[in-house]
C-alpha cells in the first residue's frame, strides 16, 4: 500500500494519501480517518511515523481530533476553504468594497468552465479588497444562475454556503492556476496601476464529488506581490523528469 521507498519521507506518502481520499469524497466531511495503529500496520511504520501524518493534517485543518473517539475528516476541511491557499501577506486588517452582484448572461470562459451551455445565466460578485500590506487585489466569482438565484449577501463566503446548502452539495476539489498578464484598464484604474502594468492572476474553480463546477473565481493581484510558497511530497520522481 505504501508503495515503493524513496527520498519522501514515509509521514508526508500516508498525509498526501489521505489527503487525496478526501478530496475525492472517499472519506466525506465527518468520516473517521483510520487511526494511528491501523496506519502503522497498514503502511508498515512505527506508530510515531503514522501520528506525525495525522498531525499534519490536523495543522492543515482538514481533519479533527475527537478526546475518546478518534480522528474525522473536518466538516468544512481547509484545502475547500476561502482563505485557501492565499497569495500575497495576510492581513488582519482588510476592506472589502463590493462593485457588482448581479445575475447576468456569463461569458463564453466561465460558461465552459462551470460546465454551462452558452449562452447561460451566472450569478457575478466582483470585490476590491484593500489592506494595510500593500496587497490590493480585484476577485470577481461566478456561480451557476440556477444555484445562487436569491443568494443572500454579497460575501463570497456566505454565498459558497447557501449555495451547498441549497443544492446540497459540498465542495470536494479546488483546482488553481496562476499566471500573469497585462491589467487591463479597468483594473489599472481600480488598483492604481500604470499603464501598461503587469498582475498577477489567480483562477480557482471549485468542484463537488462529482466534479461538477460550483464556483469560478479570478484574482488579480498587483504586481511585485509574493506568492505562497507550500512544499508537499512528489507524486512520483518521474514528474521532474519530463
Amino acid at each position: 500500500m505504501a508503495g515503493s521507498d524513496g527520498i519522501v519521507p514515509k509521514y508526508l506518502r500516508i498525509s498526501e494519501h489521505l489527503r487525496d481520499l478526501i478530496e475525492r469524497g472517499e472519506l466525506a466531511p465527518g468520516a473517521e480517518v483510520p487511526s494511528e495503529r491501523e496506519l502503522a500496520a497498514s503502511w508498515k511504520v512505527a506508530r510515531p511515523t503514522a501520528a506525525k501524518a495525522l498531525n499534519m493534517l490536523r495543522q492543515q485543518g482538514i481533519v479533527a481530533s475527537r478526546r475518546g473517539s478518534g480522528t474525522y475528516v473536518a466538516e468544512r476541511p481547509a484545502v475547500m476553504r476561502e482563505s485557501a491557499p492565499r497569495y500575497g501577506p495576510a492581513s488582519e486588517s482588510e476592506s472589502v468594497t463590493v462593485l457588482g452582484a448581479e445575475m447576468l448572461e456569463g461569458p463564453r470562459d466561465v460558461t465552459e468552465t462551470l460546465g454551462l451551455p452558452a449562452p447561460s445565466a451566472v450569478f457575478t460578485l466582483k470585490m476590491l479588497c484593500e489592506n494595510n500590506c500593500g496587497d490590493d487585489r480585484l476577485v470577481t466569482c461566478w456561480y451557476p444562475g440556477e444555484f445562487a438565484e436569491g443568494a443572500p449577501s454579497p460575501d463570497p463566503g456566505v454565498v459558497a454556503r447557501s449555495l451547498e446548502d441549497a443544492i446540497s452539495r459540498a465542495a470536494a476539489v479546488v483546482r488553481e492556476s496562476v499566471g500573469a498578464r497585462l491589467a487591463a484598464e479597468d483594473e489599472r484604474r481600480l488598483l492604481a496601476l500604470p499603464d501598461p502594468a503587469a498582475v498577477l492572476v489567480v483562477h480557482r474553480v471549485v468542484l463537488d464529488g462529482r466534479g461538477v463546477a460550483l464556483e469560478y473565481r479570478e484574482t488579480v493581484h498587483q504586481p511585485g506581490r509574493p506568492a505562497v510558497t507550500r512544499e508537499y511530497p512528489a507524486r512520483s520522481a518521474a514528474d521532474f523528469r519530463r
